[in-house]
C-alpha cells in the first residue's frame, strides 16, 4: 500500500494474477485493517481512509481464507509474528514471505515452510 512500485506491491500483483496465493486468517485481516488505517501509512500512500479500506478489502478478496484450527503459540521471539506463523501453518503454506526473516528463525522449517524475503519471491516469479 505504501509503495506501488515496491516489493510488496509486486507480490500483490502476482496474487492478482494468480501466480502466488495470499493466506489470511481473521487475526491477520484485523491487523491489516488496523495498520492500513493508520494515518502514518495512509499519508505515505496518499490514500484517504476510504481508499485504504478499499485496498484492504481488495486484498482480502484476493486471499485464501485460513481457518485457524490449531494455535501454535508460543513459537517465535516476537509475539506479534505468531499470527503470521499460525496462518502459514494452518493454511498449509509452502513459504512465509517477510521483510524480517530473523524473527522467524528456523521455526517455520519444522512445519515444512520456507521463509523467504520478498525479493527472493520476486526473483522466483521472473
Amino acid at each position: 500500500m505504501r509503495s506501488p512500485a515496491g516489493a510488496s506491491a509486486a507480490i500483490v500483483r502476482a496474487a492478482r494474477e494468480s501466480r502466488v496465493t495470499i493466506l489470511l486468517s481473521v487475526a491477520l485481516v484485523l491487523e491489516y485493517e488496523a495498520v492500513c488505517g493508520e494515518a502514518e501509512h495512509r499519508t505515505v500512500a496518499g490514500l484517504s481512509p476510504e481508499e485504504a479500506e478499499i485496498y484492504v478489502t481488495a486484498l482480502i478478496a484476493m486471499a485464501e481464507p485460513v481457518p485457524v484450527r490449531y494455535i501454535w503459540r508460543p513459537q517465535l521471539r516476537d509475539p506479534a509474528d505468531e499470527m503470521v506463523l499460525e496462518a502459514a501453518v494452518n493454511g498449509g503454506a509452502d513459504a512465509l514471505v517477510t521483510f524480517n526473516t530473523r524473527d522467524f528463525g528456523s521455526t517455520p522449517a519444522r512445519f515444512g515452510i520456507e521463509v523467504l524475503l520478498l525479493r527472493e519471491v520476486i526473483g522466483r516469479l521472473k
